[in-house]
């Protein structure tokens, strides 16, 4: 391609990348925060988790939950360790209204669970709502109102007074038929909608109406909820935006500052630790994101990531995979094999450098020679959350002799030599370039086994026989070449050097390079394993023999070693 070529090329480009409509979007307008304290702060405990897998992500299910599937999720929840649980939203359908008052009703709400429950800023829903909670210990009611400006000029059509009228005014009806529920514990929670997209100002002026005409008691608390109901910035500034509200509020023992995020940017989860920084106590999301268009702020990565910082998460995932595999049957939605934490594939290395250093790592590890978790590529110990270390290393193109060691230690007990792996690796790799796949560990085991052990294509030992003389053993080989028969006898420090000593003499000269034997298993069921490498005109070649016997594996396995010198 010519100069004027590529000069007309790249003019075309610019054609294009300039036609895209950027000028339609309105750049995100920082907050004036002096002295902002949150990029200083440390997460060192777990905020007050609420649950909204119920509402926020049932209805983003193409096929809503029924009753028995909302009862299943409802005791996975608790079972997790929810303490709040927002369980539906009443006054929308008879499902929903029918479930709260099954839960209710048939007392399956455990003593230390509290139920919340959704409600617009209508008059008639909020009554229904509260008829749904008859008979209820304790409650959130959680009352939403859309501020923004695109709220306000098109959902509302309200300007900024009359939004803060309908904020208080429904207050007020909540306050008023939450009487109805006696001598129940009602907290008010207060949803600013689009509160992200909000003036912060505005939003401040619009909370303090709300708490004003609550007056939040021991009886009667209000948590004040800030929801990026569409992520419309970067992290940071909506850091900013709960330090402004948090200082705006004031200090109120009765008041929690909650945060609830979703992630169209795809930074929910920061945004979620930025909030915290920025003086939140209490987070709503959902088990794994789950959540109308991309996604709420998904807990198990939140609580697992303060689990590898030291912080007691609260919540109990002790058993991802089963979570996991209740959570898909439940909700009908499959999760990512890369998902942090609870993915098929998060714990996995397929690359070689990887896998030496995770298998180097691991080895430290169980000797104990650390005191706390630090291996290569896994930010926390996979049997910590009841998964196990058989998927860490899995073998494709890609991987190498540190990947080939792990899976046959991990799988089959094996602990073979550096070098051998590195050998095997190559073979391994070249299959797996073949076949375009990963190979999995017995399909490697198999390989091995062909490769180094069952590989009898030009020696085959028929005899071997052994005894001491002055201090020395002498042995008798048999071994058939072919169709040729070949006895061989020789003398060394014992029977393998005997017999290599056999072979140098009476074939061809051999130097007997290194030497490992290990037991698989115990008892009476173990099998000892051999490993050996000979040198022939400066070329290795390793050879494995397995067999109860661990006197004769050696001398099989300098068989199996001369097997693959052709």
């Amino acid at each position: 391609m010519g100069q004027d070529e590529r000069e007309r090329c790249s003019l075309k480009r610019e054609e294009k990348i300039m036609r895209l409509p950027v000028k339609k979007y309105e750049n995100v307008k920082k907050i004036h925060l002096e002295s902002r304290e949150w990029p200083d702060c440390v997460l060192r405990k777990h905020p007050t988790w609420c649950s909204v897998d119920l509402r926020d992500g049932n209805q983003a299910l193409p096929v809503s939950l029924c009753i028995d599937k909302k009862m299943e999720l409802f005791n996975l929840l608790c079972g997790i360790g929810f303490k709040e649980i927002e369980v539906g939203f009443p006054s929308a359908s008879d499902t929903e209204f029918s479930f709260v008052r099954k839960i209710i009703e048939e007392k399956l709400i455990p003593k230390d669970v509290v139920i919340q429950v959704l409600t617009p800023a209508r008059e008639c829903h909020i009554k229904k709502t509260i008829d749904a909670l008859l008979g209820a210990e304790s409650v959130i009611i959680h009352l939403y109102v859309p501020i923004s400006p695109a709220h306000r000029k098109s959902t509302l059509c309200m300007n900024k007074r009359e939004t803060v009228e309908l904020a208080v005014r429904s207050t007020k009806w909540i306050k008023k038929y939450s009487r109805k529920l006696e001598d129940a514990k009602v907290t008010l929670q207060f949803s600013p909608e689009s509160f992200s997209s909000t003036e912060i100002d505005f939003s401040l002026q619009v909370c303090r109406e709300v708490l004003n005409t609550w007056q939040p008691d021991q009886e009667r608390p209000l948590i004040i909820n800030l929801p990026a109901t569409v992520e419309v910035s970067m992290p940071n500034i909506f850091a900013d935006q709960v330090e402004f509200m948090k200082r705006g509020l004031g200090k109120n023992e009765y008041t929690t500052l909650s945060v609830h995020t979703h992630n169209d940017r795809g930074t929910g989860l920061a945004a979620t630790e930025l909030g915290l920084l920025a003086g939140a106590e209490r987070v709503e999301g959902t088990l794994l994101g789950q959540g109308e268009r991309t996604g709420n702020a998904d807990i198990v990565t939140l609580a697992l990531n303060l689990y590898t910082k030291g912080v007691d998460p609260g919540l109990n995932f002790e058993e991802v995979e089963k979570m996991k595999e209740k959570y898909e049957a439940i909700m009908g939605m499959p999760v990512h094999p890369r998902h942090p934490y609870v993915g098929d594939l998060v714990f996995t290395a397929f690359s070689g450098g990887h896998q030496d250093a995770v298998r180097k790592g691991l080895a430290n590890w169980e000797k104990g020679e650390v005191e706390q978790w630090n291996v290569p590529y896994l930010t926390i110990d996979p049997r910590d959350i009841g998964r196990n270390y058989e998927s860490v290393i899995r073998f494709n193109g890609q991987s190498g002799g540190g990947g080939i060691a792990q899976i046959m230690k991990e799988h089959f007990g094996f602990n073979i030599p550096k070098l051998l792996a590195r050998e095997f690796a190559g073979i391994a790799t070249k299959m797996a370039d073949a076949i375009v796949a990963e190979i999995k560990p017995e399909d490697l085991k198999k390989l091995f086994w062909q490769t180094y052990i069952d590989n009898k294509k030009n020696y085959c030992l028929k005899l071997f026989e052994h005894f001491s003389n002055d201090g020395h053993v002498k042995c008798r080989a048999e071994i058939s070449i072919g169709n040729i028969h070949q006895v061989i006898t020789g003398k060394g420090n014992g029977p393998i050097d005997a017999f290599v000593d056999a072979i140098s003499t009476e074939m061809f000269p051999i130097i007997f390079d290194s030497y490992q034997v290990d037991t698989v298993g115990k008892g009476s069921g173990a099998t000892a394993v051999s490993f050996v490498s000979i040198k022939v005109n400066d070329n290795v070649f390793w050879g494995v023999g397995v067999g109860t016997d661990s006197s004769r594996v050696g001398i099989t396995a300098i068989v199996s070693a001369l097997n693959r010198i052709s």
